[in-house]
């Protein structure tokens, strides 16, 4: 049989793990709620005077900024899940186009002070800085899939598609040019649909595909 001693002692291992585990998800929930108030580079003591505990506590559960980070960049998939819908290929391109830029606005609007954060300290931070890379080319891929006609533009206008389609330009739109959602959403449709109409006209489109930019 197993000593009494033996079961109170999981018991107290279990509650200090739990304990742990709470704690550890306070600050990460602190840190995502400071971003999203606008507070793009929360600092280690702003989390934890925010939080409420010390900043001792906040390295007891994070070796460092770069492991907060990476469970940071884990929180957010976790919580604000990329929106994807399946692409239905019979749909024309101009009604692809549209599909996919109101699933981006979507993501977008949920994650606009995330992208942000991410965009002031992907230099300083190894962990961000490949997730930023890993979302580009996963985006860039996304963008193929529903719009597999880019394959037969020329490199120049397939870069310019992407540039459209990305959320430096979305932000562009609402932050620095003012625009309201559903304008700004018209602005990228309408640019994309004018690129591939642009191509048409000129010529520019490649049977073989589109090769890289030197």
């Amino acid at each position: 049989m197993i000593a009494l001693s033996e079961v109170k002692k999981t018991l107290q291992k279990d509650g200090r793990r739990a304990r742990s585990e709470r704690m550890k998800t306070a600050i990460l929930r602190t840190t995502l709620v400071m971003v999203k108030e606008g507070n793009l580079i929360p600092g280690a003591q702003q989390i934890a005077d925010r939080a409420g505990v010390g900043i001792r506590s906040v390295f007891r559960h994070f070796e460092d900024m770069e492991s907060l980070h990476s469970s940071f960049v884990q929180l957010i998939n976790e919580d604000y899940p990329e929106r994807v819908e399946e692409i239905d290929h019979s749909l024309s391109m101009t009604e692809r186009i549209t599909r996919l830029i109101e699933q981006r606005v979507e993501t977008w609007e949920l994650r606009s002070n995330m992208h942000l954060s991410a965009h002031v300290q992907f230099w300083r931070s190894k962990t961000i800085s490949r997730n930023y890379a890993r979302a580009q080319t996963a985006q860039r891929e996304n963008l193929t899939e529903w719009l597999p006609e880019l394959q037969k533009l020329d490199p120049t206008a397939h870069e310019s598609a992407n540039a459209i389609a990305s959320f430096e330009m979305w932000n562009r739109l609402r932050q620095h040019q003012g625009l309201g959602i559903q304008p700004a959403t018209q602005v990228l449709i309408s640019m994309l649909n004018a690129l591939f109409e642009h191509c048409a006209g000129a010529g520019k489109l490649e049977s073989t595909g589109a090769k890289s930019i030197d």
